[in-house]
C-alpha cells in the first residue's frame, strides 16, 4: 500500500478537525489580541492544542495503516495510541497555561473590549466546532457498526468505545471545544456588558478544568490500548457465533481478541466434532479463519483445533 493510499484511509475526522481548528486559532488569537479578553484567550490555547492534537493524530492514524512487516508481524495498529498521547502532554501543558491565566485574571480582574469581535468569533466556533463534532459523532456510529437510537449525541457516546483512538478523540475534544465556546461567550457578556470582571477569569479556569478532562480521559483510554485491551463483549459475541455457525464445531475450548487500534487480533482454539481425519480438520480450521478474516474488524487470526471434550468450556450451539 503505498502511501497516498494511507493518507486516503486516514482518519478523516482528524484531518478535517486540525484544518478547522487552526482556523480558529488564527481568529480567536486576533481576538484575544486585540480585545484583551482571558476567556478568549483561553479558547484561542484550546483551539490550537486541538489543532496540532488532530494534526498528530491525522499522521498517526495514517502511518497506523501501514502493512504488517517481518519485524513487526502484528502490524502498526497501536502506532496511533503513541500519537494519541503525545497529544495528551500537549493538552495538558496548555491545560495548565489556561488555568494560570484563569486565576490570574480571577485574583486581577481587567477590563476588555471588542464585544462584537469576540461574539462574532465565538459565533464562527460554535458553528466550525459543532460541524466538526457532528461529523466525529456520525463517525463513531459508522466505525461502531451501530445504529442511531434517539439523540445522536447519546448514540455516540454508548457506541464511543467501539471507535478507533482517533475518532474517539476528535470526538472529545470537539465536545469540550464547543462547550468552551458557549462558556467563553457567557464570560465575555458577563465581563464586557455586565461588568462582572471577575466571570472572565472564572470561565477561563472552567476551560482549562475541561481541557484536563479531555487529556484524562484520552490519556486513559490510550494506555489501555498500548498495554492491549480485549474485544468488547459484543464484538467477541459476534466472532465465536461465525465460528460457532459451522456444523463442525461443537464448543470453543478458549479465544482471545486483542484490540489493535481500530482492529482486531484473534487467538482461539475451537472443539470439532469427533471422527475428523487430520487433513479434513485443518481443511475445517482454514475455513474457520478465512470466515474471521473476511470480517472488516478482524486483522489477524490465530486458530487452533482439538477434539470434543465432551465438556462445556466457553460456549456452545
Amino acid at each position: 500500500m503505498g502511501f497516498m493510499e494511507r493518507m486516503k484511509k486516514g482518519n478523516t475526522s482528524s484531518g478535517l478537525a486540525a484544518l478547522g481548528n487552526a482556523f480558529l486559532a488564527l481568529i480567536k488569537g486576533v481576538a484575544a489580541f486585540f480585545s484583551g479578553n482571558g476567556a478568549m484567550f483561553a479558547t484561542t490555547m484550546h483551539s490550537l492544542a486541538d489543532s496540532v492534537n488532530q494534526g498528530f493524530v491525522f499522521f498517526g492514524s495514517v502511518l497506523a495503516e501501514s502493512p504488517p512487516s517481518d519485524r513487526f508481524p502484528t502490524g502498526f495498529g497501536r502506532v496511533i495510541n503513541i500519537f494519541c498521547m503525545v497529544a495528551v502532554i500537549v493538552v495538558s501543558v496548555l491545560a495548565y497555561e489556561t488555568l494560570k491565566e484563569g486565576w490570574h485574571l480571577f485574583q486581577h480582574p481587567k477590563g476588555s473590549g471588542n464585544l462584537w469581535l469576540n461574539i462574532g468569533v465565538l459565533i464562527a466556533s460554535l458553528v466550525i466546532d459543532g460541524a466538526i463534532l457532528i461529523k466525529a459523532m456520525k463517525e463513531i456510529i459508522k466505525e461502531s457498526k451501530g445504529e442511531q437510537s434517539g439523540w445522536l449525541i447519546t448514540s455516540a457516546f454508548k457506541s464511543a468505545g467501539k471507535a478507533s483512538p482517533a475518532t474517539r478523540l476528535v470526538f472529545y475534544e470537539d465536545l469540550v471545544a464547543t462547550s468552551g465556546a458557549v462558556f467563553a461567550m457567557i464570560g465575555v457578556l458577563l465581563s464586557q456588558v455586565f461588568g462582572l470582571l471577575t466571570a472572565d477569569g472564572i470561565f477561563t479556569m472552567l476551560i482549562g478544568i475541561l481541557m484536563l478532562f479531555v487529556a484524562f480521559r484520552v490519556g486513559y483510554d490510550n494506555m489501555v490500548g498500548l498495554i492491549g485491551v480485549s474485544a468488547p463483549a459484543d464484538v467477541e459475541n459476534k466472532l465465536t457465533d461465525v465460528l460457532l455457525d459451522d456444523e463442525a464445531v461443537v464448543d470453543i475450548y478458549k479465544i482471545r481478541t486483542i484490540q489493535e487500534g481500530r482492529t482486531y487480533h484473534v487467538e482461539g482454539t475451537v472443539e470439532l466434532k469427533k471422527g475428523f481425519s487430520l487433513a479434513e480438520a485443518d481443511d475445517i480450521k482454514f475455513s474457520l479463519s478465512d470466515k474471521l478474516l473476511r470480517l472488516p474488524e478482524v486483522a489477524d487470526v490465530v486458530l487452533g483445533i482439538i477434539e470434543d471434550n465432551g465438556e462445556k468450556d466457553q460456549k456452545t450451539r
